[in-house]
């Protein structure tokens, strides 16, 4: 979408067309400039500040944001970006800054900033300091001088980056997944019965996972192990055959007889179906790892959270445990800047022979 916008043949002429006001850049060119911040960083693994200013509704008009403009151009350095975040809300990427230096800046600006164009509130989030540190755990700072409500390292950098599901694909994913409950009706009845009077335990599998700017949620499958499996894990991890964080064994020898049949064919990933109608996951999106194996992801490889996941994607479609983690990873990553209609259809067309065929199954 961006690619077509900033192409270098069509240079800065037509970047300066994406300043709606003077120094200020329009929602969409501001949240490219903030992925390609965000990719500079996870390069050379500097610091990235984004100061978000909550501006009044009535300083939103055209000669209030001109002087708002004027403002930010003449203290912000020539490396700094401004543009509209929301429809109230500036940001403001501060490259090579840390902390202190952004608290320094936002105490500046909001002496600049008179009535009626003083922001009402102000968050800092820094890249990629506050990225792990959960919710319930961080601690507010306040900065010296400041009489306006602030959040400062308020682990709001998922959300930041994070892109909502779009209507069309959620239109998808309720018909899909209605359609697929239903057709799979009697192979889930059936399933029931062979779990069932095969091993002792529940007929269902919860799984904590991380999905959507890091959210996370219990993930549905039919067991395909015996009870107290995931206590085997660490004894089991010198026979992992996937690199990085992820942990598969093609031949897994916790998972019970009927459980390898249901691997083999993907039958135990059907009740995902009601994770897609609760919003939790889509039809396509990257594979939700557990929270533990993305806990230890690189940085880079969390960009995959700024889309809802899915039950299958570019490696689950093509290769699924025939490459290594990180070229898994970039398939995710191509997958959130292909995403559309039409290459969401082609995935769930070419993620039929590969399920058929037990392509890659563990």
């Amino acid at each position: 979408m961006f690619r077509r916008i900033f192409s270098p043949k069509r240079g800065c002429q037509h970047q300066r067309g994406c300043r709606e006001f003077g120094y200020l850049l329009d929602q969409r060119a501001f949240q490219f400039a903030s992925e390609c911040e965000r990719m500079r960083v996870d390069r050379n693994h500097s610091p990235l500040a984004i100061l978000l200013l909550t501006m009044p509704v009535e300083a939103m008009r055209e000669d209030d944001l001109l002087r708002i403009s004027e403002i930010l151009e003449s203290r912000l350095r020539i490396t700094d970006t401004a543009g509209h975040f929301s429809d109230t809300c500036i940001g403001v990427l501060l490259p090579d800054t840390p902390r202190s230096g952004a608290i320094k800046v936002a105490q500046e600006l909001l002496e600049l900033l008179k009535p009626p164009i003083h922001p009402t509130h102000y968050d800092i989030i820094i890249y990629p300091d506050d990225s792990y540190v959960p919710v319930e755990h961080q601690e507010k700072e306040v900065a010296d001088g400041i009489d306006i409500p602030v959040s400062v390292g308020s682990n709001q950098m998922a959300m930041f980056f994070m892109r909502p599901l779009p209507k069309w694909k959620r239109t998808v994913d309720i018909l899909g997944a209605v359609g697929g409950l239903l057709l799979f009706a009697p192979v889930i009845v059936l399933t029931i019965v062979a779990i069932k009077m095969t091993s002792r335990g529940p007929i269902l599998f919860r799984h904590e996972r991380e999905g959507l700017a890091g959210r996370r949620f219990q993930i549905i499958k039919f067991r395909t192990m015996y009870l107290d499996a995931e206590s085997e894990q660490n004894h089991l991890q010198a026979w992992n055959e996937q690199d990085g964080p992820a942990f598969k064994i093609r031949k897994d020898p916790r998972m019970t007889l009927v459980g390898r049949l249901l691997r083999k064919l993907s039958i135990d990933e059907i009740p995902q179906f009601w994770n897609v109608l609760r919003g939790e996951m889509s039809l396509v999106g990257p594979r939700p790892l557990p929270t533990k194996e993305s806990l230890q992801c690189e940085q880079w490889h969390r960009r995959r959270l700024d889309v809802t996941p899915g039950l299958t994607c570019e490696w689950q479609a093509k290769a699924r445990n025939a490459v290594p983690f990180d070229e898994w990873m970039r398939m995710d990553l191509e997958y959130i800047q292909r995403q559309s209609l039409w290459h969401d259809i082609k995935l769930l067309l070419a993620t039929i022979p590969s399920v058929i065929f037990g392509k890659g199954a563990c």
